[in-house]
Order: structure tokens, then C-alpha cells, then sequence
């Protein structure tokens, strides 16, 4: 039976940890994005609270942008969860390689053949994972866009509307 060389112990535990890294990142912009998300609506809560304040016009807009703060926080949670599940899944795999290459050197090749199908189902949840929230992350931008549009929509309407 052949050795395991230190380079292969070492890739199996480098590619896990870059991914680990990547949804790592991922999953922090996505927190600071649904943060943006809550602090938004709280804005638009608290001036629906004062509707001396707001013209009708504005009044129903943000109405309307209030569903559509809420869809993108669903969304946010779904993308963060997705990449919670792949920066553990990662972690995971990069251990149970390294677990692996130690059964791997003392000759346990029922164990092996375990620890190396446990180790490639979860590298394959972590990409699912990535993939997913991914997914989720273009979507929530496109309902971003719509947001900014409608707000587009709003400034120009009230621009274009005359004084009284």
C-alpha cells in the first residue's frame, strides 16, 4: 500500500479552508446588506409613524416599499443560512480529511473509504451551499434594483408635480 503524500494531506485540507474563506466573506456582506435592509425599514416605519409629515404621495410609497424591504430580508436570511451551512460544512470536511489521511497512514482502509465518503458529502453540501446563497444574493439584488426604481419614480413624480 502506498503512502499518503503530505501534498495530498495538505490539499485536501487547503481547498475545504478557501471555501471556508470565500462563504465566510460572503456570509459577512450578506449580514452587513440585511443590516441595511433592517435599518431601512425601521427609517420608513418611523416616518409612517409622523403622516403629518408626508405627502400622500410619499405616504403610499413607502407603503409599497415596506413589502418589498421585507421580501429582501427573507431573501438575506435565506442567503446567510446557505452560507452558514457551507462555512460549516467546509470546516467539517477540512477535519474529517485530515482525520482521514491519519486512518489513511495507519492502514484502515474500512474507515478509509467512510472518512472519504463523509468528507466528499459535505464539501458537496458546502458548494450546494455557496451555490444556493449565491442564488439567493442575485435575486435580492434585482429586488434592490426595484426598490431603487420605485424610489426613482417617487423623486421624479414629486419633482413634477407643482407647488402650492
Amino acid at each position: 500500500m502506498e503512502l499518503v503524500s503530505p501534498f495530498q494531506i495538505l490539499t485536501l485540507i487547503v481547498a475545504p479552508a478557501v471555501l471556508t474563506n470565500s462563504s465566510s466573506v460572503l456570509a459577512l456582506s450578506t449580514s452587513n446588506r440585511f443590516a441595511r435592509v433592517v435599518d431601512r425599514s425601521r427609517a420608513l416605519y418611523d416616518k409612517l409613524k409622523k403622516p403629518d409629515a408626508l405627502s400622500p404621495v410619499e405616504a403610499g410609497v413607502f407603503r409599497k416599499q415596506l413589502p418589498i424591504l421585507g421580501r429582501r430580508s427573507l431573501i438575506l436570511v435565506r442567503a446567510l443560512t446557505s452560507f452558514y451551512v457551507s462555512v460549516g460544512s467546509f470546516a467539517a470536511t477540512a477535519l474529517i480529511s485530515l482525520l482521514g489521511a491519519g486512518v489513511e497512514m495507519v492502514h484502515y482502509p474500512a474507515a478509509s473509504r467512510f472518512f472519504i465518503a463523509l468528507a466528499g458529502l459535505l464539501g458537496c453540501l458546502g458548494v450546494l451551499g455557496l451555490l444556493c446563497g449565491t442564488g439567493l444574493l442575485v435575486w435580492e439584488t434585482w429586488t434592490a434594483l426595484r426598490f431603487l426604481q420605485l424610489e426613482v419614480e417617487t423623486a421624479e413624480g414629486l419633482e413634477a408635480s407643482p407647488v402650492l
